[in-house]
């Protein structure tokens, strides 16, 4: 069977639309940087930092009401868990945000 000017026609669409998008795609690339080593350790530290401030503050508020009104229980303990699952729901937050303009970042790539 040989290839009718029907079948050329409705091949070509397809390579040129693939074509265009290859070619977005690579502009895109040359625009937008990849994230180097130390994105990904800045990440990592302000992720750190967002769990560890707030359990530190946590501890040092607990540690100064333990000094000034003591009582049955302990105001460090219970501050520094406090502190700590802010942290954790602040880390949350930060992540989920990336993941977020990840996902924009892929889709606005397939469209």
């Amino acid at each position: 069977m040989t290839d009718g000017p029907d079948n050329n026609t409705h091949k070509t669409p397809d390579f040129a639309h693939q074509v265009g998008t290859k070619a977005t795609r690579k502009l895109k690339a040359r625009r937008q940087r990849t994230p180097g080593l130390w994105f990904g350790l800045g990440m990592m530290g302000l992720i750190g930092w967002s769990v560890v401030v707030p359990t530190l503050l946590g501890a040092a508020i607990g540690l100064w009401l333990d000094k000034h009104s003591p009582g049955h229980y302990s105001w460090t303990l219970a501050l520094l868990m406090a502190g700590l699952c802010i942290g954790c729901l602040n880390a949350w937050h930060w992540v989920a945000k990336e993941d977020r303009a990840m996902r924009d970042e892929q889709e606005d790539e397939h469209e």
